[in-house]
C-alpha cells in the first residue's frame, strides 16, 4: 500500500498536504481500501469553517459510514466537488483525490504521523 513521503498522516486516516498557510485534506489509500467501494461522500462548501478535530463529512461505503474530521481550524478555500459525482474515483488514487483544502486559522493542529510511522500503525491492520 502506497503512503506518500511528502504528506503527515492522522490516526482517523486523513492525509495532508501542506503549501503555506493552506492544507489539502483527504483520506488514506489504507481507508479506501478498508472501506471497499466507496459510494457516497459529503463535503462542506467554500467559506465553511471547519474545526480541528470535528467532523466535516462523510464517506459511504457498501460496508460502512464513515466521518471524516479536521486535522486544523480554518476555512474551505476549495472542495474536491467532482467527488460528489464520482466518490468511486477514490479508489484510484486517493493521494490525487483530495477533498479539501483549508485556510488555517490558529496553530492548533491534530498530531500527524511521518508515512514510515503510519505504515507501522496500519501494518496489522491491512
Amino acid at each position: 500500500m502506497n503512503f506518500p513521503d511528502d504528506l503527515q498522516y492522522t490516526a482517523s486516516h486523513e492525509y495532508l498536504r501542506w503549501e503555506g498557510d493552506v492544507v489539502t485534506v483527504g483520506i488514506t489509500a489504507f481507508a479506501v481500501d478498508q472501506l471497499g467501494d466507496i459510494v457516497f461522500l459529503s463535503l462542506p462548501e467554500v467559506g465553511a469553517t471547519v474545526t480541528q478535530g470535528a467532523a466535516f463529512g462523510t464517506v459511504e461505503s457498501v460496508k460502512a459510514v464513515e466521518d471524516i474530521y479536521a486535522p486544523v481550524s480554518g476555512t474551505v478555500v476549495a472542495a474536491n466537488t467532482p467527488l460528489a459525482d464520482d466518490p468511486e474515483s477514490l479508489g484510484t488514487d486517493p493521494y490525487d483525490a483530495w477533498l479539501l483544502k483549508i485556510q488555517v486559522q490558529g496553530g492548533d493542529r491534530t498530531p500527524t504521523m511521518t508515512a514510515a510511522d503510519y505504515r507501522a500503525k496500519v501494518e496489522g491492520h491491512a
